[in-house]
């Protein structure tokens, strides 16, 4: 009896034996089969970590290494609420002053806890933002006082366990997360070129990422150059959440961005908004702008637009008018039609021109000069800018060969420059003409160009018919000065012979005479040319009398270093024509742009002194029946 119970308590002890061992092998297949996968999964998510490193965005220079946007380092300091505890005013009223920010709203961020997810959950807040872009210098002094913040308990009574955990919990209370800041040093010197950043947040592998994008001109266009590439580390880490470096799997080092080297010349740029600011003042237009350009090239050294911003925080003038806005060109325009005209031999310098005595009747439309005029030969009709004796050069020329010299010199079309926003103009092909197109489009009525488009027609001209694409961008390089990639100037066509050229510069050089209308853009060492303009502004379909004054002009005159533009939008004070306003903005600007750059002067010391005071003739403006120009 005694041996069937030992036998009985034997047998259920085996299968008691047998059903656990059998229940862990279940487990192990479970664990090991089954939920493998899954399990890795969540082993390797509590202590494998995955970090994105931000590359540094890349710089911005000018022609000479100055730097005119940079990158520089930030903290975004952040809290963990759950170790603030019952401290949070204390610690709003130490933090306050250090982070310039509200006491009350900083006590209202560290009590904040809790928060609800897109489920309706309730969770643990461990890490609200106290404020972003906090200066590195400002973070090490948070750091400072947070090392002495007590928690309102009594160090000198503390264990020394006590006392690691206070340390700990003010390690942990108070932390930053690396952040990039974009900086303008200059502010607002060459801001429409420059352009302008923001913070983009977004997802990358579910994980939140701040980074900075391009919002407006170089920093835009050619945002991917500047931004570099992720880098990223996959490693282990402790309880703690301290990298176990011995366990680090993957670690793939940032690219940082390009540094964007532009054609542009800081202290030219200074020059030419300096100078505009001043004519500005002068003659309080809506706005100003104007270029500084090789004309052999086509590198912009200057470009600017007023009123300006500070790129550091863009406001409302941000639009660069110099490839934005689309305007009527008014008599810059004439150096079309005559370069036209001499380079198809329909003219030449020396054929007159009956200038009616100031009034034209043509296709139903009476066209006006300012001034009545007579007999003028082509080179006096650019001289004095008359209207009449372009329009009949124009007649003469025939509407196919003027539609196709428009689109030669690159009207109707974007030049390339590397900003968004440019406009291409209006030039409507001849079917769409009207009668009286072929004599007022010579004037520059009929036709829409932007300020640029203008300069780069008149640079052809300057670079002995050749037209260049305008330049903005030299180079781009690595940190250590390593070129990556370096641009070279881009001819576009050859508009004009380069004899024909030469004559539309022996024309122009008689504008900046005493007889010219731009006796006043006068250079006392150089000799120049150019061409003024005077462009009636059309409302609601009407030409109205406000005027955009205008002078493109370059020098020396027979081998060009620089061709300068100067637009007033609407001058109204001290005269409305491009020779009383934009031409002494030239000068000012030219002379201040050659001395710094050294350009040799052409004009001998006893020629100069013998140049008369300038004696201003205005520029045609008159009027068809449809509007002045």
């Amino acid at each position: 009896m005694a041996k069937q119970l030992q036998y009985r308590r034997l047998f259920w002890l085996a299968l008691l034996l047998c059903a656990a061992f059998a229940g862990l092998g279940y487990r192990l297949v479970d664990l090991q089969v089954v939920r493998h996968v899954e399990l890795k999964a969540k082993a390797a998510k509590n202590t494998q970590r995955e970090f994105l490193l931000e590359p540094r965005r890349g710089d911005i220079l000018d022609v000479k290494g100055n730097l005119l946007a940079t990158t520089v380092d930030v903290k975004t300091v952040c809290a963990d609420p759950r170790l603030v505890g019952e401290s949070h005013l204390e610690l709003a009223r130490l933090l306050a002053p250090l982070l310039n920010e509200n006491e009350s709203r900083l006590a209202a961020k560290l009590q904040d806890r809790w928060r609800t997810n897109a489920l309706g959950e309730v969770t643990v807040r461990k890490c609200v933002i106290l404020k972003k872009r906090v200066p590195v210098e400002t973070w090490d002094k948070v750091q400072q006082a947070i090392a002495a913040f007590s928690f309102g308990l009594d160090e000198t009574r503390m264990t020394k366990a006590e006392a690691r955990k206070l340390k700990s919990r003010r390690e942990g209370v108070v932390f930053a997360q690396p952040e990039q800041m974009r900086v303008y040093p200059q502010e607002t010197l060459a801001a429409h070129v420059l352009g302008f950043t923001g913070i983009e947040d977004k997802e990358i592998n579910e994980r939140p990422v701040t980074q900075i994008v391009g919002r407006d001109g170089i920093e835009l266009t050619l945002d991917e150059k500047l931004a570099g590439v992720r880098g990223w580390r996959v490693t282990e880490t402790d309880r703690n959440k301290n990298e176990l470096v011995a366990l680090r799997e993957q670690n793939v080092e940032p690219r940082d961005g390009f540094n964007v080297v532009l054609t542009i010349d800081s202290v030219v740029q200074h020059i030419l908004e300096a100078e505009l600011a001043a004519a500005k003042q002068k003659h309080d237009p809506i706005s100003i702008c104007g270029m500084v350009v090789r004309p052999k090239t086509g590198e912009i050294l200057g470009m600017a637009t007023l009123p300006n911003f500070d790129a550091n925080r863009p406001g409302g003038a941000t639009r660069n008018r110099m490839v934005t806005d689309q305007v009527e060109p008014g008599s810059t325009f004439k150096i079309v039609v005559v370069s036209a005209a001499l380079n198809e031999d329909v003219v030449k310098l020396t054929d007159l021109f009956d200038c009616e005595n100031g009034r034209f009747h043509y296709a139903g439309r009476t066209l006006h000069d300012h001034h009545p005029l007579k007999i003028l030969s082509v080179e006096r009709i650019v001289t004095k800018s008359s209207n009449i004796g372009a329009a009949k050069i124009g007649i003469k020329l025939g509407e196919k060969h003027l539609y196709d010299y428009m689109k030669a010199f690159g009207f109707g079309a974007r030049t390339g420059l590397p900003l968004l926003g440019e406009s291409a103009g209006t030039v409507h092909p001849v079917n769409k003409w009207s009668k009286v197109s072929i004599a007022q489009i010579p004037m520059g009525h009929g036709v829409a160009v932007t300020p640029l488009q203008m300069t780069m027609a008149m640079c052809a001209i300057a670079n002995k018919g050749v037209l260049m694409r305008p330049m903005l961008v030299d180079r781009l390089e690595e940190n250590d000065h390593t070129v990556v990639a370096k641009y070279a100037p881009q001819r576009v066509r050859q508009v004009i012979s380069e004899e024909t050229a030469r004559q539309m510069v022996t024309a122009l050089k008689t504008v900046v005479t005493p007889e010219g209308t731009a006796a006043k853009a006068a250079l006392d060492h150089y000799t120049a040319a150019g061409k003024t303009g005077t462009a009636q502004k059309v409302e609601n379909g009407t030409y109205v009398r406000k005027y955009i004054a205008s002078f493109i002009g370059f020098f020396p005159a027979d081998d060009p270093e620089l061709c300068i533009s100067v637009f007033l939008d609407e001058p109204r004070i001290g005269g409305s024509y491009g020779g009383e306003t934009a031409g002494p903005a030239f000068k000012q600007i030219a002379e201040r742009v050659a001395n710094y750059l050294s350009i040799r002067p052409d004009l001998s010391t006893e020629v100069a002194a013998l140049r008369k005071p300038a004696v201003e003739v205005t520029e045609g403006a008159g009027q068809s029946s449809s509007g002045g120009q």
